[in-house]
């Protein structure tokens, strides 16, 4: 997993020095613009049952995610270093940090967020794809950061033009990464949006 992606900074994620705008740019040309898609038929269980353990390696996703981007983990006795107990988090989108402990009461305060939403991809080309493509997708990781639970429940099914990080260093990092996903499995972007990634990377 580490080496898909390599560790989040400790700021909490890439700075905005670490991105690099003329490749985010040169992706961004090339995504198709249209209209969003009606939202007709959408499920998350299109998308395969939630955090399978997709590359095998005896984890799920949610917590290869959590122990990829929290620091100072803990991890439940014979699991092999999977199920993660407790942690930091260093926030990307708030930039607070936050004490992770896994609980019924306690796990919902880290999240871990699809920076190109299920459902928007859905409306945005996903409907076309096949059952094992969007498992892949709602699984990888380029696409999956752990973050503050109370953001990312605001952030919902948002795009980029409704929707930023209220930590302003990390929306160049976010918008280049929402970039890649997008060209990696050749989603769109309404004009709004990529309006909205343009005036970002216009300011990285």
């Amino acid at each position: 997993m580490e080496a898909q992606l390599g560790q989040q900074a400790e700021d909490g994620g890439t700075s905005s020095s670490d991105v690099d705008v003329k490749d985010a740019r040169g992706k961004l040309e090339k995504l198709a613009v249209k209209g969003r898609a009606p939202k007709t038929g959408f499920d998350r269980d299109k998308f395969g049952p939630a955090w399978a353990d997709v590359d095998r390696n005896g984890c799920d996703t949610r917590n290869d995610i959590l122990k990829r981007d929290l620091t100072d983990e803990t991890f439940k006795e014979g699991t092999h270093d999977c199920i993660v107990l407790t942690g930091v988090l260093k926030d990307p989108y708030g930039g607070e940090t936050i004490n992770f402990k896994r609980g019924q009461d306690t796990s919902s305060k880290v999240q871990i967020d699809h920076l190109i939403p299920l459902s928007d991809a859905w409306q945005k080309g996903a409907q076309q794809w096949s059952d094992t493509k969007r498992k892949e997708f709602a699984n990888d990781p380029l696409n999956l950061l752990a973050v503050d639970g109370p953001l990312n429940s605001q952030k919902s099914d948002s795009d980029a033009a409704t929707w930023l990080p209220p930590r302003r260093s990390y929306r160049c990092a976010y918008i280049a990464r929402q970039i890649d996903v997008k060209a990696k499995y050749e989603l769109w972007v309404t004009k709004a949006e990529k309006d909205a990634m343009d005036g970002i990377l216009d300011s990285c």
